[in-house]
């Protein structure tokens, strides 16, 4: 019995300091996506991703990248813009840059795992887009994109911000608006209304996994001390099967990716494991209610595949540039390790950020039944992925 209580103790411990090391930057992400988000025009953007062609490719990585990285907030955009024209590339690549090359996300692996992997996963993100454009202009299902596309979905179409009028001008022009800082306070509440549950159970879940698992079980999984060649390609290959049956998507599988890398899972493992977020079970759930299930099929399959591709191609990569660092075996204890140091200051200041966008919000009326709305649907999308899930997440987009 006591063994039991000092394992959830240690694991509770685990998941703060795992939170507390990271809370300000989430913040900081939150802030900057939503401050994007409000000056940039997404009719423009629907508008120009009608072909597959590199410009179109280049424009959805771009507002991917400066969108929200809630996978389910994400898949809704991606499928707003796709029934309303865009083609299938442009789509998929949005959905692959919103969700890996998102500003939130890099600062959260710099500060648990190093620069390596923060690079690593931005310019992975990049090569998962190029090889995800390979995959399907090679297999491209002409007859499934069209079905899918008029597809009829359960749950109703919903609507995003891009049903809303928006307001004209520059992007400076936009910022000197005091309405302009009252829709960044409401993408800033509801991204959090979103994906609140998905970080919270990633911290949850890898202080667990931490306390209860022994290193040796996922030594074992994936084959540490086998030969590379059979331990990069084994752990490319399981490591976004672990992330599909985890459940937990967006920044939430950060903290179980550093589990696994102070296990000794391979560097390319753990960014399979870190691409994975967008073909966790709920998710592909969604796909499926969204487009039919054969596109659903289509779509996971080609998402495993570019996974797994890329991060043997990273793995490579940052092998031959020496730059995969070494294993932390002892990161556990730093992040149970607490002091008035910079990040004591840093989440006091962004804490105070976060509790003023919140105020601001809330002393709007006019738009917080907006927010209410996309909020009672962010709740339902996480834990399992309702019919409407997929049609109700872009409201903040």
């Amino acid at each position: 019995m006591t063994d039991a209580v000092t394992h959830i103790w240690h694991a509770l411990l685990l998941a703060f300091g795992m939170a507390w090391q990271v809370g300000w930057s989430l913040v900081l992400g939150f802030a900057i996506s939503a401050i994007l988000q409000a000056v940039v025009s997404k009719k423009a953007m629907g508008a120009a991703l009608g072909r597959n062609g590199l410009r179109e490719v280049v424009i959805a990585t771009l507002a991917g990248a400066a969108s929200s990285s809630c996978s389910y907030a994400s898949a809704s955009v991606s499928r707003t813009l796709f029934k309303k024209g865009a083609a299938l590339v442009p789509s998929l690549a949005f959905l692959l840059a919103s969700t890996n090359l998102v500003v939130e996300l890099g600062i959260v692996l710099l500060l648990l795992m190093g620069w390596q992997f923060m690079a690593g996963e931005w310019v992975g993100g990049i090569v998962l887009i190029l090889v995800m454009s390979l995959i399907v202009r090679a297999t491209y299902p002409r007859r499934l994109v069209e079905e899918a596309r008029h597809f009829p979905e359960a749950g109703g179409g919903g609507h995003d911000h891009g049903d809303m009028a928006e307001a004209s001008g520059t992007v400076w022009q936009k910022l000197a608006r005091q309405e302009t800082w009252v829709q960044v306070a409401h993408g800033f509440v509801m991204d959090w209304s979103m994906l609140w549950k998905d970080v919270v159970l990633g911290f949850v879940i890898a202080g667990a996994l931490g306390a209860f698992v022994p290193d040796g079980v996922w030594q074992a999984l994936f084959v540490k001390g086998a030969s590379p060649w059979i331990q990069v390609p084994a752990n490319a290959l399981l490591g976004p099967i672990v992330a599909m049956l985890s459940f937990v998507c967006s920044i939430g599988n950060v903290p179980m990716a550093a589990v696994l890398w102070g296990s000794g899972v391979s560097f390319g493992g753990v960014l399979a494991f870190l691409f994975a977020d967008l073909i966790v079970l709920p998710l592909l759930d969604v796909y499926r209610r969204t487009y039919g299930w054969k596109m659903a099929a289509y779509i996971g399959g080609v998402f495993y595949a570019t996974m797994v591709v890329s991060a043997l191609i990273m793995e490579l990569a940052w092998g031959a540039l020496g730059w995969i660092p070494r294993h932390h075996p002892n990161m556990q204890a730093t992040m149970v390790h607490f002091s008035i140091n910079y990040t004591f200051w840093l989440n006091l200041i962004f804490g105070l950020i976060a509790v003023g966008l919140v105020i601001l919000a809330k002393r709007n009326p006019m738009q917080m039944q907006h927010a209410h709305c996309c909020a009672h649907h962010g709740a339902k999308s996480g834990a399992a992925a309702q019919p409407a899930a997929a049609t109700t997440h872009a409201h903040h987009h």
